[in-house]
């Protein structure tokens, strides 16, 4: 089986199927490639099923290829990215969000998806085309470029008689293809256990993987499933075929409907999954295609259909299986919409930049997890520590690869923050802020007196990043709301130790009156109580220090937020401004 060589290596993952992708083009077509310009299109294909919320897992399935194809079109290769849209499946089952909310669209089950009404208070004409939509607008935004296929379109204008009919004529051969592994028990597989429901629904897959292959009946065994012509179901039976005059009769066993019909003119029918993916590996002629882990077991549908393309003159697709790609964070997700996030969710509180990194900087055969929760502070900063060293020139060759794969596409580079501020300070100030943007300008543009902000669109689209996240996955719990009037009691119980620590710091607060300065303050004012420095290293502090730390970092929480965290104090005290931080520390 021809599948791409996953190495452990620390170069670049992309370059390296690019490679054996153009190698296994020109071996297909040998003697056409004399130069560039008459070398054969590359094609390299992705395939999804918008049969509900098109999420993060599946992304993958369209971030694989397209890098590859982006590493081929930069060298000068013409390229074509297909995206097979899965519309003519069958409705397999109400996903979550709807079901238990209208029992009503568990009656659409078995029809295709673009014969399903599409949600209620929707502009699209169907469920499909409602699901398409929203994961168009995201590749858009990402920058993947592609030719969308819509397999309903495909389907029911004949473009695919003919292979349906070949299809029909060697079905005894394709039977015996699928014999081979009906009776067979796929290895028990290893688990990547998900954490959770929403990232087990993201785990399955679209489903198909285990569709019915056609399997022999009592009239024999036929590859092709008609959609019943009085309920739209694929509830059908196929009772006869005649290969000469190619009629067909079928019976509906959800309403008892049924008829006789020529194939060679009928279009309301579809190839079983295990034949139909293979025929259009032939058909398109698509040199790579990744594959999940639902479509990669012994006897599942890539490995079957390494064996039935050929009865459609084709070749296998190289390509690698993908990992799972989990989410950290769910449980804080506000949507009561239930299932896994999208590509959009995850584009309301990143820049596509940083979520293409996400899938570029990992082989398609590691898993990886995308947050949603506290870690994603921790991934911007990250990258914005890659950010600095490629334009340094310090980052290692595959992290710049990375770095490059996720900043631009071979049509040019994607549009960025101006001025990108750090992530976990913009969500402070956005958290502290509540939506005043006056208020947020005026705290950015003190982070840096020598540099100051001058307009918040300056740091746009991050800052609005940063306010999303902040609105949809912290807990109200957790938001941080300044003291209207100073904590008396609190104030009246300090010790003189605790009543010097506020002095220090309020004296220092006029001329450390910026990002930088008030971190060297906040972090001073132990080390000079201690009879040290407030410029000292942690190695030359003893460890009592850090802890003396701690709890000056947690009267200041207390005395401005009523609680023993929050957001970093320098861009807090920034916030609450110098006038009312002096009121409330009891000046």
């Amino acid at each position: 089986m021809p599948i791409v060589a996953q190495s452990t290596e620390t170069t670049d993952w992309v370059s390296r199927f690019a490679d054996e992708v153009i190698a296994e083009s020109e071996r297909r077509a040998p003697g056409a490639k004399t130069s560039l310009a008459t070398a054969p299109v590359i094609v390299v294909a992705s395939g999804l099923s918008p049969s509900g919320p098109i999420h993060l897992g599946n992304l993958r399935e369209v971030m694989t290829p397209h890098l590859v194809a982006d590493e081929i079109r930069r060298r000068g290769h013409e390229v074509r990215h297909l995206i097979s849209w899965d519309d003519y499946d069958r409705y397999r089952k109400v996903p979550a969000g709807v079901a238990g909310v209208d029992d009503s669209w568990a009656e659409h089950i078995g029809k295709p998806l673009t014969s399903v009404p599409a949600p209620k208070g929707s502009p699209h004409p169907n469920w499909a085309e409602h699901f398409k939509a929203a994961m168009v607008a995201s590749l858009a935004e990402m920058g993947v470029e592609f030719d969308g296929i819509s397999q309903t379109e495909q389907y029911t204008s004949g473009v695919y008689r003919e292979q349906i009919l070949h299809a029909m004529k060697h079905r005894q051969d394709i039977d015996a293809i699928l014999a081979q592994y009906r009776t067979k028990k796929a290895p028990a597989k290893k688990s990547q256990k998900p954490v959770d429901e929403a990232e087990l629904e993201a785990a399955e897959g679209s489903g198909a993987a285990a569709e019915d292959d056609g399997s022999s009946g009592s009239a024999g065994y036929f590859p092709y499933k008609p959609y019943c012509g009085n309920c739209e179901k694929d509830l059908t039976t196929v009772t006869s075929y005649d290969d000469d005059s190619t009629e067909l009769t079928y019976a509906c066993t959800a309403c008892g409907f049924g008829e006789t019909v020529r194939l060679d003119e009928f279009n309301r029918g579809k190839l079983v999954w295990k034949v139909d993916w293979p025929m259009r590996w032939a058909y398109e002629g698509v040199v790579f295609e990744p594959s999940g882990v639902d479509h990669s077991s012994p006897g599942s549908s890539f490995q079957v259909g390494g064996q039935i393309v050929g009865i459609f003159g084709g070749k296998q697709p190289i390509g690698p299986m993908y990992a799972f790609v989990g989410i950290s964070g769910m449980a804080k997700m506000s949507s009561s919409k239930g299932g896994v996030p999208t590509p959009a969710d995850a584009l309301q509180i990143m820049e596509p930049q940083l979520l293409r990194w996400l899938y570029a900087r990992r082989r398609p055969n590691q898993s990886f997890k995308i947050a949603f929760d506290q870690e994603i502070q921790r991934l911007y900063d990250e990258w914005d520590r890659l950010d600095a060293k490629v334009a340094d020139g310090s980052a290692l060759p595959a992290d710049v690869a990375a770095h490059a794969r996720a900043v631009r596409t071979a049509a040019g580079e994607l549009p960025r923050t101006p001025r990108p501020l750090p992530y976990r300070t913009l969500a402070s100030v956005a958290d502290i802020t509540a939506g005043h943007e006056d208020q947020a300008l005026r705290i950015l543009s003190e982070l840096d007196p020598a540099n100051p902000l001058g307009a918040l669109e300056e740091a746009r689209p991050r800052y609005d990043k940063a306010e999303a996240w902040i609105n949809t996955h912290v807990p109200a719990d957790q938001r941080t709301v300044v003291r209207e009037e100073p904590d008396a009691e609190l104030l009246k119980s300090l010790d003189e130790q605790g009543r010097a620590s506020l002095r220090l710091l309020l004296d220092g607060l006029a001329d450390h009156w910026s990002l930088d300065g008030l971190t060297h303050l906040v972090y001073g004012v132990p080390k000079v109580q201690a009879g040290f420095s407030a410029d000292a290293t942690p190695k030359e502090l003893p460890p009592e220090i850090k802890t003396a730390q701690r709890s000056f970092f947690a009267l200041l929480y207390h005395l401005l937020v009523g609680r023993d965290t929050g957001p970093r104090l320098p861009t807090l005290l920034l916030a609450v401004g110098q006038e009312r931080v002096r009121t409330l520390l009891g000046e």
